[in-house]
């Protein structure tokens, strides 16, 4: 056979695998690739995700580690050696991480700096699952296999043959302590490192156990070897040595804790106790498939299949658990904020301006069981700090904008979460729209401005002016839903309503899009709408024109009326990517790339400020374009493979951009009971509700062709509008879609189908 005719067949037969139909998912973790977003670096971003082996939600997640210390990237595709195996909670690499350490097998010499100890891995010899990892470190001849628990995780190292070797334990730097205890088999210790503070009192306790008795116990202190057996320095470590055979399998119980040694070892008893790796292996797979197969899809190809379990599996890490169960069984948890162990739920680890958009509304739909926890997390969140988090790692992070807590608070209590304190959160929405916050990214950066003039002036020294105004406007609009569903006073409701439209401030009749106005009323000059940064964040006047969640309706009123809106959104695709760097002082950073890469025009998928701009085709009449186009962004933005992202993935909120969308409908204006229509990816879905009810979504003629809604049955019934209520849904639901490979220029293009703007809203 020669060259050519082979790898014209192996091309073939991969076609057809990705091409392949999949009837039936009965095995959803399976179909999850970890790698997914891991082949990215700071200049491009195609995820920046790492592979995290972890359960939902739990308190630690573990990677391998191919990064220096500290290093953001902790795990990157195209790397060539594994420096250990770090427990890390770390959100994205632009936050960094907190509560770490790492684990690493060598063998020959005692080498415990992180160079050293570095081996050669190929991902040939490497298995990546949510709940397992595997990889053959090739300079120790050691396999290295590891699985979670919430707060806990088992190690497997199969050695060779060797009269040396050994297992390094690194604390980090910054401050950390270690103690081998040689005979109970055990270290014990804790790192001090995090890379956004102030923590008080911050450790990240841990307790290891090895099953084999150690003949060489040696502590270290960055860069030198000591005799002790209990070290407490800038830069601790362990190292631990015994002989072993061939094919010897040397096992570790791991847990941690942000309280104490002693409820690090309270955490690791309650969560392995006896269970042998295979055990513990089998209970982290099992939950991973329960929580997966919440969604099971029908009739879609491998490579779909793939990316939607792909995303999913993004979906349910963070914000992470920070509570922990006490000797009593009572919840604790340590407070970022003042230090203490205080009693009731935390959460950390995300950023509202991402996650507000897409992640907490698919957790109010499909995970609200898990999203009342968090909230109660952020009354604790509140009343141990003074305000709420808009980006906690784990306290407040003083990064990006806007004050999006109020769309997470009100979204959760609007889609029917009950039981928690919801007045007090409504108190410190209100706390947190009035006032400066000791940082710029908690409370409101130029409140006073805000408030008094109905935007953030762009002369007064405070940036990203113009973004904070339009997502100040959404949020204030939040705050108007949540207290309209409390029953507050209308007087206070009517002032938040009003302030809801304070983006027509800084809408500019000349260019028909959103632009910087001074503190005399003047728009800002010279105006380029494709310069990035400055007045805006992380994007153009063509990105951050489009945010106005609450009142899509009004905005096309100042564009001129439904068709020249639907003209201006078509403009986002077809002009040319170009761009204004000096904004950010010339540099062109990761998510200008992204956008000009793409061969999308202006509309910059890989970050979150246009995501939702596709679907308001549908509150022009013109809802076969949303369809079109979201297809599009599914297909040519998204697949399970290491660059399978297009910009960051951002704590899930880019990862249910794609779930939502898979499904055929998007939450465009978080704190209003509806969701805005696509189109089904799949033959078929079906949504396992949390109330026991389902919903399925039929669309037996889908194809690549077949994207467009001919025509809508809802529970039996013909359905023109372009919106499905939540709460109807949550009733149970069955949707029966006619596709078609050409567009129905005829639904959805009444009115009476619009989604909700605050323009049409009879009962403001």
């Amino acid at each position: 056979m020669t060259k050519k005719l082979l790898t014209t067949l192996l091309i073939c037969a991969s076609f057809r695998l990705a091409a392949q139909t999949v009837n039936q998912v009965t095995d959803p973790v399976e179909y999850v690739n970890p790698l997914m977003g891991t082949a990215s670096k700071p200049s491009l971003s195609n995820g920046n995700t790492y592979p995290a082996v972890a359960v939902p939600w739990g308190m630690n997640f573990w990677t391998p580690q191919t990064g220096n210390m500290g290093d953001g990237w902790a795990y990157t595709y195209d790397a060539e050696k594994i420096r250990g195996f770090k427990q890390t909670h770390q959100p994205s690499p632009w936050m960094n991480d907190y509560g770490q350490f790492s684990i690493m097998p060598v063998t020959g010499k005692m080498k415990f700096t992180q160079d050293e100890r570095a081996s050669w891995f190929s991902h040939k010899a490497e298995v990546s699952k949510p709940y397992y990892y595997s990889v053959y470190l090739a300079d120790a001849d050691v396999t290295t296999e590891l699985t979670p628990t919430e707060r806990a995780a088992q190690f497997r190292f199969t050695f060779p043959k060797a009269d040396s070797s050994f297992i390094v334990v690194d604390a980090f730097d910054k401050g950390s302590y270690i103690k081998i205890i040689p005979s109970e088999r055990k270290i014990v210790g804790y790192s001090t490192r995090y890379s956004r503070g102030p923590l008080p009192n911050f450790k990240n306790y841990f307790v290891i156990y090895i099953d084999k008795a150690f003949s060489i116990s040696k502590s270290w202190d960055s860069k030198t070897l000591k005799n002790e057996l209990e070290l407490e320095a800038g830069h601790a470590g362990a190292i631990i040595g015994f002989k072993t055979i061939k094919g010897e399998k040397v096992n570790l119980k791991v847990a941690s804790s942000f309280i104490s040694i002693d409820q690090a070892e309270l955490n690791l008893k309650r969560e392995l106790a006896n269970d042998s790796f295979d055990a513990t292996m089998a209970k982290a797979k099992a939950l991973w498939n329960k929580r997966l197969s919440a969604i099971t899809v029908e009739g879609g190809s491998v490579d779909q299949v793939r990316t939607f379990y792909s995303c999913l599996y993004r979906t349910l890490f963070f914000p992470h658990k920070m509570y922990e169960l006490d000797a009593s069984n009572k919840i604790v948890h340590y407070s970022p904020y003042n230090g203490k162990t205080l009693p009731g739920y935390m959460f950390a680890g995300t950023g509202f301006w991402d996650t507000f958009r897409a992640l907490y509304p698919f957790l109010n739909l499909m995970y609200p069981s898990i999203n009342k926890e968090m909230q109660e997390g952020l009354i604790n969140d509140y009343k141990e700090g003074g305000w709420l988090p808009e980006w906690s790692s784990p306290g407040y992070a003083d990064i990006m904008i806007g004050n999006n807590s109020a769309s997470v608070v009100a979204d959760a209590y609007i889609k029917g979460l009950r039981g928690y304190d919801i007045n007090t959160l409504y108190e410190a929405l209100i706390h947190g729209a009035n006032n400066e916050g000791p940082i710029t990214a908690v409370g409101r950066k130029g409140v006073e401005y805000y408030n008094k003039l109905g935007y953030v002036p762009y002369d007064v020294n405070i940036n990203e002016n113009a973004a904070r105004t339009l997502e100040y406007a959404y949020d204030d609009f939040a705050i108007y839903q949540l207290g309209k569903a409390l029953g507050r006073p209308k007087s206070e409701t009517d002032l938040y309503a009003k302030r809801s439209q304070n983006y027509r401030n800084l809408f500019d009749p000349a260019t028909g899009l959103m632009r910087a106005k001074k503190k005399d009323g003047s728009f800002q000059t010279p105006f380029n709408p494709f310069k990035w940064g400055d007045a805006f964040t992380e994007g153009n006047s063509w990105h951050y024109s489009w945010s106005v969640f609450q009142d899509v309706q009004g905005l096309a009123d100042l564009m001129g009326g439904e068709d020249k809106f639907v003209m201006k959104l078509d403009s986002v695709f077809s002009l040319p990517p170009i761009f204004d760097e000096s904004g950010y002082g010339g540099h062109v950073i990761h998510e200008i790339r992204e956008m000009q890469i793409a061969n999308m025009g202006q509309y910059a998928h890989g970050n979150q400020p246009i995501q939702h701009m596709i679907y308001l085709y549908n509150y022009a009449g013109a809802p076969w374009k949303a369809q079109y186009w979201a297809r599009e962004t599914m297909n040519r933005m998204y697949k399970a493979t290491p660059d399978g992202y297009c910009g960051d993935e951002d704590n899930g909120q880019t990862s249910a951009w794609y779930i939502f969308s898979a499904l055929g409908f998007y939450p465009v204006t978080p704190g209003v009971d509806q969701y805005v229509l696509g189109a089904p990816l799949f033959k078929k879905a079906t949504l396992k509700l949390e109330n026991g009810k389902q919903i399925v979504i039929n669309a037996p003629n889908n194809s690549d062709a077949n994207r467009y809604v001919n025509s809508l049955m809802l529970n039996g019934k013909p359905y023109s509008k372009n919106w499905f209520s939540h709460s109807e849904l949550q009733k149970g639901a069955v949707m029966n879609y006619n596709m078609s490979a050409a567009p129905n220029e005829k639904r959805g293009i009444n009115k009476a189908d619009y989604p909700y703007s605050f323009s049409n809203d009879k009962n403001k």
